[in-house]
């Protein structure tokens, strides 16, 4: 058995952390395991969207304790901070370079690093029965994995703010009315959900797909005038494509369309 599962099905990508002994608390090897393969989904052509899930009744629960604690006994403030940005930090990183659609399906508690790695994805799909919390608070710690970024975009400064500073769970039902997932789904049915939603975006245009992710991240940076310079500029460009024209004609002839990625 591994800590950290991988493959590839009808184009969606599934990287499934597999430690639930440990709540799905990741290593330093597993972080690196993990960008290794979220760099083979974003360049492989037969990839068209990315899920993470954890294994049985957890997301994941951060960084291992035991990797804490070793780092705790031999580390300066220097290395601390390369330990992060070095190692923790490649999800982010690898993340932001993927410009595939990212789904994190939450399938049970997800807490500090964990809720973090939640956060960077592009979607977030929750079991009804999970619940997040960033807890870095409780443990004398400040949010080490992006939440300070990551979480105000997402619901506000406020309430992020309350969520940060209080380090108290939310369950899946507040966190859809407050904007932190996008959808709730019985247990039983988030990983078939997420699945057949990861199949039904990676069956579209990859080049279209691609695009619009990167316009909005793009738009999220930029005025008013800079974002439609922009977006008439990537117009122009795909609609000159192979893939575009195939996607038009199949819409027209009611058929399912043939994708090359060109």
């Amino acid at each position: 058995m591994t800590d950290l599962n991988y493959h590839v099905h009808n184009r969606v990508a599934t990287i499934q952390l597999n430690r639930p002994k440990h709540k799905n608390s990741f290593t330093l090897e597993m972080i690196d395991e993990w960008a290794s393969h979220l760099e083979s989904a974003g360049a492989d052509r037969e990839v068209g969207a990315i899920v993470l899930t954890g294994s049985e009744d957890s997301f994941c629960a951060g960084v291992d304790l035991a990797v804490m604690s070793q780092l705790q006994q031999r580390r300066s403030a220097l290395e601390w901070k390369q330990v992060l940005w070095d190692r923790v930090h490649k999800i982010a990183f690898a993340l932001e370079r993927i410009d595939k659609p990212v789904i994190a399906a939450v399938n049970g508690v997800a807490v500090g690093a964990g809720m973090d790695m939640a956060l960077m994805c592009d979607m977030r799909f929750m079991a009804r029965s999970a619940r997040l919390s960033e807890g870095y608070v409780r443990v004398g710690a400040v949010p080490g994995d992006g939440a300070c970024y990551y979480l105000p975009r997402l619901v506000g400064r406020a309430k992020a703010l309350e969520l940060l500073l209080s380090g108290d769970f939310v369950d899946a039902e507040e966190s859809l009315r407050i904007g932190l997932v996008n959808r709730v789904y019985d247990d039983a049915e988030l990983a078939a959900q997420t699945q057949a939603f990861a199949e039904r975006l990676a069956s579209n245009s990859p080049i279209a797909v691609r695009t619009i992710k990167r316009a909005v991240d793009q738009c999220l940076r930029s005025d008013l005038r800079t974002s439609l310079d922009l977006i008439s500029s990537h117009m122009g460009v795909v609609l000159t494509t192979n893939d575009s024209a195939e996607a038009l004609a199949a819409f027209l002839e009611r058929r399912a369309p043939n994708f090359k990625g060109d």
